[in-house]
């Protein structure tokens, strides 16, 4: 099977280099007092852009021949993907086109805009979004999708190197999952320097694509529904490449969390960590708040986004129940 392997990952490091932040790393005391385990906490969501996937679209940009640069570069996005291509793209002065749907959050959109990109509202799933990247591509663009790419994950693996790093006697890493870019890339760094390390994947309940590709065996449609969790939505693509077959090979346990269990992790993290983070950057949270997960020893929860609609969070941590549909926007 096509997979992307460490030393691509070591490749992409050199590549990205003064592109991204090295994150902190923090004990969190709260959930290793409640657990009797030593719970990390990776603020990947202080990155540049608010979230990890600065680092692939990094590495992806790094990689275009000049005559790709030239032509410009289109990409599919549910929000984070968008404004780390755009920032990419307008540190190397080439066009950038981001298509999306229209169940991407307001405050995403404006955050693209600000970079400097174009963006192309088209249907009501990331599917749809994507026929329109499609046809940019075909026009002459070059694409760079939000994961299944081999430089894409390469640069997501990044992440795997700056934990194993910060703590190398780690024992559990808990990832969201959705794509599967940010998932193949870290696991496949953690997997190589040690193969023990459990690997989580954790995904929302609404609209978990690759958890119910993954549990079939094959591709499948998943209806893409309205969630806290908004950039973990959409599908892994009927003619995925890469991400799927390394998901299958490298995740040990899949964790699939409620909208109530999100919302939770929201306030524990604002309340608790002083951090502000977005639906899918808190489901690892999620998914040891709930006590879906079982932590041991050493176990990294990877916080990956904080791009959230601020009035939005205000509401949850304030206690509010959020009506889905009217949270979107």
């Amino acid at each position: 099977m096509p997979i992307v392997d460490y030393s691509e990952i070591i490749e992409a490091r050199q590549n990205i280099g003064n592109a991204i932040l090295k994150t902190p790393m923090v004990l969190s005391q709260n959930l290793s007092d409640k657990t009797g385990c030593e719970i990390f906490l990776k603020l990947e969501h202080h990155q540049k852009t608010g979230s990890f996937k600065l680092r692939g679209a990094s590495n992806a940009v790094a990689c275009l021949t000049e005559e790709q640069k030239r032509v410009g570069v289109v990409g599919v996005s549910t929000g984070n993907h968008g404004r780390g291509l755009a920032r990419a793209c307008r540190q190397a002065g080439i066009r950038c086109v981001i298509c999306m749907s229209d169940l991407v959050p307001q405050n995403k959109l404006d955050g693209i805009r600000a970079e400097g990109a174009e963006i192309l509202i088209s249907g009501s799933s990331q599917d749809e979004a994507e026929k329109a990247a499609t046809q940019l591509e075909k026009e002459g663009m070059v694409m760079i999708p939000p994961f299944d790419h081999p430089q894409v994950i390469a640069g997501q693996g990044t992440l795997g190197l700056d934990v194993f790093e910060q703590l190398p006697e780690l024992t559990t890493a808990v990832v969201p999952l959705s794509g599967g870019g940010l998932m193949s890339g870290v696991a496949t760094a953690l997997k190589h320097k040690n193969p023990d390390i459990h690997i989580v994947g954790v995904s929302m309940q609404r609209g978990a694509a690759m958890y119910a590709c993954i549990q079939a065996g094959k591709y499948v449609e998943v209806e893409e529904l309205p969630t806290l969790a908004d950039s973990l939505g959409g599908g892994i693509g009927e003619h995925n490449t890469y991400t799927f077959e390394m998901v299958q090979k490298l995740v040990d346990e899949y964790i699939l969390v409620s909208e109530t269990d999100i919302a939770e992790a929201i306030r524990h993290a604002y309340w608790q960590e002083r951090q502000i983070l977005e639906g899918s950057g808190s489901v690892a949270l999620a998914a040891i708040l709930s006590g879906k997960l079982k932590p041991a020893d050493k176990t990294v929860l990877f916080c990956c986004g904080g791009n959230i609609d601020m009035s939005l969070h205000h509401r949850i941590v304030s206690g509010e129940n959020v009506d889905l549909m009217e949270a979107k926007r």
